[in-house]
């Protein structure tokens, strides 16, 4: 995956290799190669798609360096919000949701078709996108319940089946509405209005195509975690107690947390995952599909008290080194826990997105790309030794050539690493490589040196917060005379 264009000296990144090495001070690690854990899950999927203003700005490729596995539709911005949202799509409320002129899925249709290019796969968002202005145009509660589900039926009949010059694109995820608590900038109805919404849509879908996934809620506030434990939010309790009395379909839970702690991502994914279970809803999958690094847990973004200074200091801060640090922490943690997909907000040109709004990549994006990296070598191993605020994740490729190690520093306590690598899968020494992320690097530095099979020490220099991919592979022989 990574090329010797990458290779820019030995002068920044201080990586030693060394046989049986006594450890420096420092967090000690120890990667045991003969120890499986499971499978390293591809959990980097993102909202939006890879086409941005106006159509001048193409991310496709990124989508692809990065492997986007699903693409959720929310927050669309391409060209300029007018995508997706229902009120898009079928612009007159009022019309016959069973004739082919009452939608306008031309700008929709571009958007899909832009994602799928990419490989990867769409979660349509059933519904509108949020709205900070003070009057609240379409975030309101359908006038018809029943019509509104139809619309819905025509938007999957459009994108499965071809009809109304549509395609056959196979959308398996169908996620009705968006943080419906979050009040009025995503819904200004009831708990009650959005409950009978949910079921009126579930129940239209399933009836019709039983083997779609359907789900929900998008819930913005989950509840709170005092003292490492888990306490629900009364939105959700009550969304999944009527899910239950009324027997309705909830392939899919969705929910979404924005915060600065990525081990609060597996106590939350715990914590949910027994609500549902509590509730009757085993076999539900659990969606994190909304997700970011918020500096300092606070939103310093969203009035206009914060615009000018503050608020570009504080997305620089919510893109940077520690946002990169803290998005490889969170994947790490999310391989342990319940989460079934994740989807980073967003991955998009938006001021808190991967990409400016001239499509270079932020800092946050080389945290995918190093996530990315690691997926070339599946096949998890034991990781021992990681520290609260410093996280690690280590597999190997299938045929035991290369293994791989994500670091993610988030303790400042900490600048020290020392890696043993235990069992490694061949004999004889291997090549090491390192590719770092921190305050002045883009993963574009690459340092090499050796590490042996038995026992052998790296010790890596990684001041917080900085993220490191490093790559260590069978040293190629010589084929005898």
């Amino acid at each position: 995956m990574f090329t010797n264009n990458y290779f820019l000296g030995l002068g920044v990144l201080a990586l030693l290799a060394l046989a049986r090495a006594t450890p420096v001070h420092g967090v000690e690690i120890t990667v045991n190669c003969s120890r499986a854990a499971g499978k390293i899950r591809a959990l980097q999927g993102g909202n939006d798609g890879p086409i941005q203003f106006g159509g001048l700005i193409d991310l496709s490729a990124s989508y692809r360096e990065i492997g986007v596995p699903f693409a959720r539709l929310h927050d669309c911005r391409w060209p300029s919000g007018d995508v997706v949202d229902m009120h898009v799509v079928f612009p007159n409320p009022a019309a016959d949701p069973s004739l082919a002129g009452s939608y306008d899925f031309g700008k929709t249709d571009a958007c899909i078709d832009a994602v799928l290019k990419t490989g990867s796969k769409v979660i349509y968002r059933l519904g509108e996108s949020i709205e900070h202005t003070p009057r609240k145009y379409f975030v309101n509660p359908p006038a018809n319940y029943d019509r509104w589900a139809q619309q819905c039926v025509g938007i999957i009949r459009h994108y499965n089946e071809g009809w109304a010059d549509g395609a056959r694109d196979g959308i398996a995820y169908w996620e009705i509405w968006n943080e419906p608590e979050n009040r009025p900038s995503c819904f200004t109805g009831t708990d009650d209005d959005y409950f009978r919404l949910y079921a009126t849509a579930a129940r239209a879908i399933k009836s019709r195509w039983p083997e779609l996934k359907v789900g929900g809620p998008a819930v913005g506030y989950t509840g709170q975690v005092v003292d490492g434990r888990f306490k629900a939010g009364e939105f959700l309790v009550k969304f999944l107690a009527y899910c239950r009395d009324n027997s309705l379909p909830l392939d899919f839970c969705s929910w979404h947390l924005y915060g600065n702690d990525p081990n609060e991502y597996a106590v939350r994914a715990r914590g949910i995952r027994d609500l549902l279970n509590q509730y009757g809803f085993q076999k539900t999958e659990m969606q994190l599909n909304e997700w970011n690094y918020l500096p300092d847990n606070r939103w310093l973004a969203l009035d206009l008290s914060t615009q000018g200074a503050v608020r570009e200091k504080y997305f620089a801060r919510m893109t940077g080194a520690e946002s990169a640090a803290f998005i490889a922490g969170v994947l790490i943690v999310l391989q342990d826990s319940p989460v079934d997909m994740a989807n980073f907000f967003a991955m998009n040109t938006q001021p808190l997105g991967l990409f400016s709004e001239h499509g270079s990549p932020r800092r946050n994006f080389y945290a995918f790309k190093a996530f990315r990296g690691l997926l070339d070598t599946p096949s998890r191993v034991e990781v021992k030794g990681s520290s609260p605020r410093l996280f690690a994740c280590a597999g190997m490729n299938d045929d035991h050539s290369q293994v791989g190690v994500l670091l993610s520093n988030l303790d400042a306590a900490n600048g020290n690493i020392s890696m043993q690598m235990q069992n490694l899968p061949w004999k004889g020494e291997g090549i090491c490589e390192a590719f770092v992320t921190d305050s002045d690097h883009d993963f574009a530095h690459r340092v090499e040196g050796k590490v042996i099979a038995d026992g052998g020490r790296i010790t890596i220099s990684l001041p917080a917060p900085a993220t490191c991919l490093v790559i260590i592979r069978q040293r190629e022989t010589s084929p005898a005379k």
